[in-house]
């Protein structure tokens, strides 16, 4: 019989691994139409200079930092253990952070100025709506793996604040008749710089406040499902005896001696059992009972 703590585990761990991997396939889709295509009337960076655009490298971060959640999906597989390491899910934070306010712009502030077909096809499908939808799912539904704290949330800015010191400094200190860019996005030129920086800053900041809002009432969600899941398989049971079970059982499934203590989920397992089994003595049994000759 399958444990439903593990059980549950391994579905958790497969949406993460299926939602992050999508995002990083249309990345690449996205990334490569505009590499390979060198020329675009309505655009000037085509080709190798499509990195100078924020879109392109908020959407190269996002990508990044969904693949590094794959490892730790595939080993959650293997091992009926998957946990996301709280680096990484602040860092997916700060990518989709990065594409949502892609989206924001591409939808409210230059599909006015060049037409919705325009800024939403071809390569742009991807990297201007795709790609930052995706991201906002995953992160929000399925990366439940760590609660982001407020002070992680200003760490979201800092994408935003660099590009926005490189595109001055190349735009405006530089300037295109001298190799640096001319003003595509039209921050500079369109309107006052102090009013671009005046809406911008204040939308990526009620971005950080909604991603974190959204991923963190799904990641209670996920957890007040998982205590009631533990609470009907394991209340009144021997928890010790389910411990070592559980033990066992890994060992025979996984056949190796490599040890993974499944320490978040019997924390859970524990907490939510009303049992009287503490923590550090519910993973030393885990151990003992593992390293048990079968």
């Amino acid at each position: 019989m399958k444990d439903p703590a593990i059980e549950s585990n391994r579905m958790q761990c497969m949406f993460a691994l299926i939602s992050a991997g999508i995002v990083a396939v249309c990345v690449c889709v996205g990334v490569t139409m505009n590499l390979v295509t060198p020329f675009d009337e309505n655009f000037d960076h085509m080709g190798i200079r499509t990195f100078c655009m924020f879109t392109v490298d908020s959407n190269i971060l996002a990508g990044l930092a969904m693949l590094m959640c794959l490892p730790y999906t595939l080993d959650g597989l293997r091992t009926g253990y998957y946990h996301l390491p709280d680096w990484v899910v602040v860092l997916m934070h700060i990518a989709v952070t990065a594409v949502a306010l892609t989206f924001m712009v591409s939808l409210f502030i230059l599909t006015p100025a060049k037409g919705f077909v325009l800024i939403f096809s071809g390569s742009r499908f991807f990297l201007h709506g795709v790609c930052p939808l995706l991201c906002i799912v995953a992160f929000c539904c399925f990366i439940n793996s760590h609660l982001i704290r407020l002070k992680e949330s200003v760490l979201a800015l800092i994408p935003v604040l660099i590009y926005a010191a490189v595109y001055v400094v190349m735009v405006v200190f530089i300037g295109e008749e001298r190799g640096g860019w001319n003003d595509f996005y039209g921050f500079t030129t369109r309107v006052p710089i102090w009013v671009s920086f005046s809406v911008i800053i204040p939308m990526t900041v009620v971005i950080i406040l909604l991603l974190r809002l959204g991923h963190n009432k799904c990641c209670e969600l996920r957890r007040r499902k998982d205590a009631e899941l533990y609470k009907e398989a394991y209340s009144g049971s021997d928890l010790r005896e389910v411990v070592e079970n559980m033990a066992a059982s890994h060992k025979k499934e996984l056949k190796t001696e490599s040890i993974v203590i499944p320490s978040q989920t019997l924390g859970y397992m524990i907490q939510n059992s009303g049992n009287d089994l503490d923590i550090k003595e519910g993973c030393l049994l885990y151990l003992e009972s593992y390293m048990r000759e079968a």
